[in-house]
């Protein structure tokens, strides 16, 4: 497998957080939205939009499940998140 360099920006590297996300599809492509919500409030703001092809989609979701993993050894389950109208 060939290694690929990624260059990441100044900006790019200070992050952006979110605690929520969007995502919708077309036959083509997956689109998701990154966004902020505080607690109490209506209305979220989508702070990154990504758009993927559906293979990259879900090569992420094995990405994903594989780090969650990881992550899971080393530091112990990740709870289940509550719905809101559960809390």
């Amino acid at each position: 497998m060939q290694q690929i360099g990624v260059e990441l920006g100044e900006k790019e590297s200070e992050g952006i957080y979110s605690n929520f996300a969007l995502i919708s599809h077309t036959p083509s492509e997956f689109i998701l939205d990154f966004a902020r919500i505080l607690p109490g409030a209506r209305r979220a703001r989508v702070h990154a939009r990504i758009v993927m092809t559906p293979q990259h989609v879900k090569a992420l979701r094995v990405a994903l499940d594989q780090n969650i993993a990881r992550y899971e050894e080393a530091f112990g389950p990740i709870p289940e998140p509550v719905a809101e109208n559960q809390a």
